[in-house]
């Protein structure tokens, strides 16, 4: 997710399209087994090993914002962008409390969709010292959400660290990325937690946790590439009929 070299005749927006691509196929097609449910911190490293990670960007959960992970990306040749919250208090503080209303905007949009509208702002900032490896700038993102029907505003900030040296990539390609993981999040894993209930799943002996992760994310991945964006009426749907998870599969 590098922006490409002078002289490539591939445009960002390629580049980064292609990647997303690729993340969300691994993540669907590759659950990696955790041993202890309760604790992925040490999957992180296993899942990446096999991947070529030269000039990535790497994104992931605020729960991966750890020192040892900083330095094994930065060791693979990769960069990352981390997100920090308050699992992390001192980092959190630190980051927080720079002077963001004095720090330039790199990046607006505004959006309207789900029946809600939407504005995200985005800032960087450069610092010479803190206490996470290798970390170059910090990010504050400030999203706007208004209900339609309700008028319900609501205001979120989110911060992040990352090793990308300033001028490495513009405000609108961090937007992209960090947006991107947003997007893998609401499609896939969010899917799975609130519509299959996988955290609520008894099944636990041997390998089938992992089978029915796969099932799961099977299931998902087929009703997407059908153009279903609603994966609770796309069951539904299927389950009135036994020949139409057939058709989905291409058996019939």
């Amino acid at each position: 997710m590098k922006p490409p070299p002078q002289g490539d005749s591939e445009g960002p927006d390629t580049f980064i399209s292609r990647t997303a691509l690729l993340r969300a196929a691994f993540l669907q097609s590759a659950p990696l087994h955790i041993q202890d449910t309760r604790n992925e911190i040490p999957a992180f490293a296993p899942l990446l090993d096999g991947l070529d990670l030269t000039g990535a960007v790497i994104t992931a959960d605020a729960l991966h914002t750890q020192h040892d992970h900083a330095s094994y990306l930065h060791e693979r040749g990769a960069h990352y962008l981390a997100v920090v919250k308050k699992n992390h208090p001192g980092l959190h503080q630190k980051v927080r409390r720079l002077p963001w209303r004095d720090v330039r905007l790199d990046h607006y949009e505004r959006a309207r969709a789900h029946h809600r509208e939407e504005i995200r702002r985005l800032k960087t900032a450069t610092f010479a010292h803190l206490d996470y490896p290798h970390a170059r700038q910090a990010l504050q993102v400030v999203r706007w959400r208004r209900d339609l029907g309700t008028g319900r505003l609501t205001i979120e900030r989110i911060y992040l660290v990352t090793s990308l040296p300033p001028g490495a990539a513009t405000g609108s390609e961090l937007a992209a990325w960090i947006r991107g993981h947003w997007l893998i999040e609401n499609q896939l894993h969010h899917v799975r937690d609130r519509t299959f209930r996988e955290d609520a799943s008894k099944i636990c002996t041997r390998h089938l946790p992992r089978v029915m992760a796969g099932l799961r994310n099977l299931a998902i991945g087929v009703h997407r590439q059908d153009g279903h964006t609603n994966i609770v009426a796309a069951l539904r749907r299927t389950g009135r009929d036994h020949q139409r998870p057939l058709t989905a599969l291409g058996l019939t």
